[in-house]
């Protein structure tokens, strides 16, 4: 695969950007997802001409329509910010981004629980970054999280699912056909089950029922309903599911002790004394040695490059 395209708050590539002439270097993010992404870098305050160091920015008012202003002398830059970040979003069209990892708790990149204070200065943390309301408005299907949420090991394996999910859909999109659009939703249907039944039968029956509508319509609806998908949690219960669902398959090829050994460790997943890597290596296992080609395609068993440890860790 070529690599995909992430935008990312500067500071946590180690750029001292932040306004104490600082950054927020995150490791793993550059380090060990870096080596299969290409990290687009953006800074609102910088690249809105603030210099470094500068005086601290915050958020004021009302947290629907808060106001961005200087934390001492108290300049107001919600126009500037807000028209700047209008012309960035337009220009990351250009980029072909597969989703954002914004700097939590900035007035303008935070993705939520962003300080807002109010007429007494008490501050509430109900609040959204500027530009990141701006990006998640412009691009709403894009996946998006912050660095402080990826310490979560469920919710950083979500969002690396749903980015290589994206940058698959973005090559069917390419040389779209009925014929594309099949396979893929055949190759995703595991996938989709862990994060969504309602979702994995909508878009099975969106897939049989390609002639119903102009293909192009059909390409759409398709993308709207699977990014509705891999935004919802692969809940412990939903592996589960989808790990018994697989076992299916081999009901004429394992003996029982091959087959008690699955439970097993489907078992012990459940109950979290093992990670998910362990059942779905074992299956993978059983998936070379008898021969299984319609789930040697399934992306659930490989959704996104093994190196990463991802399900080592939920």
């Amino acid at each position: 695969m070529d690599k995909l395209r992430l935008g990312i708050s500067s500071c946590l590539l180690g750029e001292k950007v932040r306004y104490d002439g600082g950054h927020k270097h995150d490791p793993w993010l550059t380090g060990t997802l870096g080596r299969y992404v290409e990290l687009v870098p953006v800074c609102p305050e910088v690249e809105l001409g603030l210099g470094i160091p500068r005086e601290a920015l915050r958020q004021v008012g009302e947290p629907a329509a808060p106001r961005l202003v200087t934390v001492r002398s108290g300049r107001d830059l919600t126009e500037p910010m807000q028209e700047w970040a209008r012309q960035r979003v337009e220009a990351l069209e250009r980029e072909g981004l597969c989703g954002f990892i914004f700097k939590s708790k900035s007035p303008s990149s935070g993705m939520e629980r962003v300080k807002v204070y109010d007429s007494k200065g008490m501050p509430h943390q109900v609040g959204v970054g500027l530009f990141a309301r701006a990006f998640m408005a412009h691009f709403p299907l894009l996946p998006v999280e912050e660095e402080g949420r990826l310490h979560d090991p469920k919710l950083r394996e979500n969002f690396i699912e749903a980015i290589f999910v994206l940058q698959r859909w973005r090559r069917l999109r390419a040389d779209p056909s009925a014929a594309a659009l099949i396979d893929f939703h055949a190759r995703h249907k595991l996938l989709l089950l862990a994060h969504s039944t309602e979702l994995y039968r909508l878009l099975g029956k969106r897939t049989a029922q390609l002639q119903a509508d102009p293909f192009s319509n059909v390409l759409e609806e398709y993308q709207q309903l699977l990014m509705r998908a891999m935004r919802l949690p692969a809940t412990r219960a939903k592996q589960v599911n989808v790990l018994q669902h697989l076992l299916g398959y081999f009901k004429r090829q394992l003996s029982a002790d091959e087959k008690q050994e699955v439970l097993e460790t489907i078992e012990a997943y459940r109950q979290g004394t093992l990670p998910l890597i362990v059942p779905v290596t074992l299956i993978n296992h059983f998936v070379r040695k008898y021969d299984q080609p319609y789930l040697q395609q399934q992306y659930y068993l490989r959704p996104h490059p093994l190196e990463l440890q991802l399900r080592n860790h939920v």
